[in-house]
């Protein structure tokens, strides 16, 4: 087995070293919702998986979590418009669904990411909390990420961007 590569980088004068030291097989998942009400603001209600057991995402079970606490933070029904994620569609979160009269869950059409207000999100925190940044640990990323989301959270006006660039909009019933 060849050893792990050491890579330097320079900039502007400044010598820092970075040493990569191989891949890290620590992955980071996180799962958020963008939820909108008429006549009130937008919000932000998104979970890191918060484990080191190398899972690669959210079980059904863990996004069954995150509506249950979604819903007890919104304190409403929940209306809720959801991708193809095979985890979206796992026969436990169906049933989870149909038992709970304050979900409706609705699918997008498949490979419709232009559509999903939360791809906004994401698009955000590329272009700024993650951008020209280098981490050096896994922990650093994530913690990077938990900034970027609790900036996001308190900006309603940025989570309303997010609907108005996929060109839904909100009726109330």
């Amino acid at each position: 087995m060849t050893p792990p590569q050491t890579r330097t980088w320079s900039q502007r004068g400044r010598t820092p070293v970075v040493r990569v030291r191989g891949r890290s097989r620590r992955w980071v998942s996180i799962a958020a919702l963008t939820c909108y009400k008429p006549g009130h603001q937008s919000r932000l209600v998104c979970r890191d998986d918060g484990r080191h057991d190398g899972r690669k995402s959210f079980s059904w079970r863990d996004y069954r979590d995150l509506l249950i606490a979604a819903h007890q933070q919104l304190g409403g029904p929940i209306v809720l418009v959801w991708d193809n994620l095979n985890a979206h569609k796992a026969a436990g979160l169906r049933e989870f669904a149909a038992s709970r009269d304050w979900l409706t869950i609705y699918y997008l059409p498949p490979y419709a990411p232009s559509l999903n207000p939360a791809e906004g999100i994401w698009s955000l925190l590329r272009r700024g909390w993650l951008s020209n940044a280098a981490f050096s640990t896994p922990e650093h990323l994530v913690q990077r990420i938990r900034r970027g989301l609790r900036h996001l959270q308190y900006r309603s006006v940025l989570i309303n961007g997010c609907l108005a660039e996929t060109g839904l909009t909100i009726r109330p019933t």
